[in-house]
């Protein structure tokens, strides 16, 4: 006698979504409460869900109340739970992933929805923020998207985001994130072969940038920009231009003098001696000069 079969049928999972979205903030039957952000935004959410699906909320809903007699009680804590530091509509989206696996973005939140993602490790969302920020990508939102990446080391979106630079980099470099980037963030971009700007108009980037850094960190300007000045190719310039480099270094020193030394030493032996290959290579969009021709055997 043949045994009993079974087997797993799976409904309309497109219904089945669906009404777990009305329960998204939705006051009837929650049992916990959370106030976001400056504006205390009051959300709704049920434990039972948040905890089968996040282990970070799991282990929050699970501490005993602040003040409580007896921390040994099962009676769970009620809230409200305060989360300053986070828009509303960030924490909203997360719960929108968390109840139907699914998330609503835009341009304005997607950066904030993949740090949250990253902080709850909510791997699923994070891929999700990734591939939305990728396709969406801007001029404006490209640095910001980088720094991003390689804070919570997405390597993926880090590639993307330095080909995107590479691609239109005078536009990228006179953009409000391009002066936010962290030092270490804008040497990884200056060490690109391939930025398709001029390396006098990247000398005035950094220029800008490390004086905006200066302000923010308080910080002289040789200090803060030690690490990018390294990836600065000199000895591309013109000695015309070196002497105006020189000129305006003389106000902020922003440039050791023994990198401006090297550079002229290039000129002056007509070869890249002692000056690292990786300066002397001409980029994507560096402008011809015509001593470039005495640098190019050394390059190679």
């Amino acid at each position: 006698m043949a045994g009993p079969c079974s087997a797993r049928l799976q409904g309309d999972v497109a219904a089945f979504t669906a009404a777990l979205r009305t329960l998204v903030n939705n006051p009837q039957f929650s049992d916990v409460m959370f106030v976001v952000g400056q504006e205390q935004q009051k959300v709704f959410a049920h434990r039972c869900v948040l905890a089968c699906r996040c282990q970070a909320f799991r282990g929050m809903l699970s501490q005993a109340p602040v003040g409580s007699q007896d921390s040994s009680s099962s009676a769970p804590p009620q809230g409200p739970f305060i989360l300053g530091n986070v828009q509303p509509e960030v924490f909203l989206a997360v719960i929108e992933f968390l109840y139907t696996n699914s998330v609503t973005l835009n341009s304005n939140i997607a950066l904030e929805v993949l740090t949250s993602s990253v902080e709850y490790g909510l791997q699923d969302l994070c891929k999700l923020c990734v591939k939305f920020i990728k396709d969406t990508l801007s001029v404006e939102q490209v640095c910001e998207a980088l720094q991003a990446a390689v804070t919570y080391g997405q390597v993926d979106l880090q590639q993307h985001c330095l080909a995107f630079i590479e691609g239109c980099t005078a536009a990228v470099v006179q953009t409000q994130g391009f002066r936010e980037l962290s030092d270490v963030v804008l040497a990884r971009v200056l060490r690109s072969d391939r930025l398709a700007v001029d390396e006098l108009d990247l000398v005035q980037a950094v220029r800008e940038w490390a004086h905006v850094s200066s302000a923010v960190l308080e910080r002289p300007v040789p200090e803060v920009a030690a690490l990018p000045v390294r990836e600065l190719r000199l000895p591309l310039l013109a000695p015309s231009e070196l002497v105006t480099l020189e000129s305006y270094n003389q106000q902020d020193l922003l440039i050791p003098v023994e990198n401006i030394a090297a550079a002229w030493r290039a000129h002056a032996l007509r070869k890249g001696s002692g000056v690292p290959s990786r300066l002397c290579r001409p980029r994507r969009g560096t402008r011809p000069r015509d001593h470039h021709r005495h640098l190019e055997p050394h390059a190679k």
